[in-house]
């Protein structure tokens, strides 16, 4: 097993990607090692512990999301994020809520499939090539004298060695396509009755046909080959017990806008009667349950639950106070002044001044920014922020878009060119958008 990281790694990890909020990526730091400690000790104690799950308190565009879903993909945990808002009270038109653990779980196949397939890799490869090369020659009948079977071994060489140069992949060759996957509706019909209708297709014998044969490039023969290598070899049921496993020792939900089902207090009359349904309903998985899912019961006791949102119009302690209880760490999430997000736009690994640098050089243009200009950028987006609703760095985006928008439009006739934003030039996109409230409101 990999060596789990420290806090401080964690939030090292996280300072490349997200800007500021030390607070929040501390909590979440602390939440995870937390985990790692409580699987080192005894089975008794372990089922004792249980996750302190955490609120996140903060408008749109802070970081959030951002901060969950990078550890999710550093630590290859399963990661949903759900709105909370999509859920409804069982009995009203809507989502339910236990639809949440299955999709987590499926999520949690794909990468224990993703995992084995890299382990299983050498396997897989082998497999694939075996059988382009059948394809292309086809094998000598069991009665082939001993000369025969020398010249078919020796040309079954030279061919792997040209398919792995890569010489043969304009070739085509006849592969027998996948069956057609079967949709039972997703994640929000019971696994009972999916099951049920599953059996029922097979009976009708919409299932278990072997897929249409096609002729396609080599290149795209591997692909298929290599899905279907992935189900000769690996064995089904394995994967499923690892990935159940996986869901119900590292699973992380990430519940957004989570203020949208609060009833604030000063609300006279019910304004929805299933605000506080889809409260009750999300009380059992968070505070642990277990779920019938496609490939088998979850328990979600040591699922991770993340619930976040902005709470403008409603405070925490406007939840029911047994889901409030449920979510023991609160963190709030810093608005982001000018210094955070010029930071936000120099700073991370993949910066939003590196990708536009990125797009632009596809066309052969060289795009540089002025100091000042990036100052500049960060100035106005901290007053359209101001101004307007604050949505947090996804200002700099519109912002960028606007200042852009030209050179996007031309930049298959500057190919060659290296062109350079300075502040005059931010300027005059953006002096008189953000000076005037109302075309501020819409327009960025």
């Amino acid at each position: 097993m990999e060596r789990p990281l420290t806090p401080k790694e964690i939030v090292a990890y996280l300072d490349r990607y997200v800007i500021g909020q030390e607070e929040a990526k501390k909590t979440i730091a602390i939440a995870l090692r937390n985990r790692w400690r409580r699987m080192r000790l005894d089975d008794e104690m372990q089922r004792e512990v249980t996750p302190k799950n955490i609120l996140m308190i903060g408008s749109t565009g802070v970081g959030k999301t951002e901060i969950s879903r990078r550890l999710a993909r550093m630590m290859k945990l399963p990661f949903i994020k759900v709105e909370a808002s999509k859920f409804t009270e069982v009995g009203f038109v809507g989502r339910d809520v236990e639809s949440i653990i299955r999709d987590l779980t499926l999520t949690a196949m794909q990468l224990v499939r993703e995992e084995e397939n890299e382990r299983n890799r050498e396997k897989i490869e082998a497999y694939v090539e075996n059988k382009i090369i059948e394809k292309l020659l086809p094998p000598l009948p069991p009665g082939a004298s001993e000369q025969k079977r020398e010249e078919y071994e020796a040309s079954f060489a030279r061919m792997r060695a040209k398919l792995e140069r890569g010489e043969l992949d304009h070739l085509k060759i006849e592969v027998e396509m996948p069956p057609p996957g079967l949709d039972l509706g997703g994640g929000n019909i019971p696994p009972e009755m999916a099951n049920v209708q599953e059996s029922i297709v097979k009976v009708l014998g919409g299932l278990g046909k072997k897929g249409k044969k096609k002729e396609v490039s080599i290149k795209e023969a591997r692909k298929i080959l290599a899905a279907e290598a992935s189900e000769e070899l690996l064995d089904e049921e394995k994967l499923k017990e690892m990935a159940i496993e996986k869901v119900e020792q590292g699973g992380i939900v990430f519940l957004d806008e989570v203020d949208k089902i609060a009833v604030p207090s000063n609300v006279t009359g019910r304004q929805d009667p299933s605000k506080e349904g889809v409260q009750r309903d999300l009380l059992p998985i968070v505070e642990g349950s277990t779920v019938s899912t496609k490939i088998g019961p979850v328990n979600t006791d040591h699922i991770l639950f993340i619930a976040a949102g902005a709470f403008h119009l409603s405070k925490p302690s406007d939840l029911i106070p047994e889901l409030q209880g449920r979510f023991p760490l609160r963190v709030e999430l810093q608005s982001l002044d000018e210094e955070a997000l010029y930071r936000i736009l120099t700073e991370p690994k993949n910066s939003l001044i590196k990708q536009y640098q990125a797009l632009m050089a596809v066309e052969g243009v060289t795009l540089e920014f002025e100091e000042e200009a990036l100052r500049a950028i960060a100035r106005y987006s901290a007053l359209a922020n101001e101004k307007t609703e604050d949505i947090g760095a996804r200002r700099l985006h519109t912002v960028m878009e606007r200042i852009l928008e030209d050179l996007s439009f031309d930049a298959d006739e500057r190919s060659g060119e290296t062109v350079v934003i300075d502040v005059a030039h931010v300027e005059s996109k953006l002096e008189a958008l953000v000076e005037n409230e109302d075309v501020t409101r819409y327009i960025l």
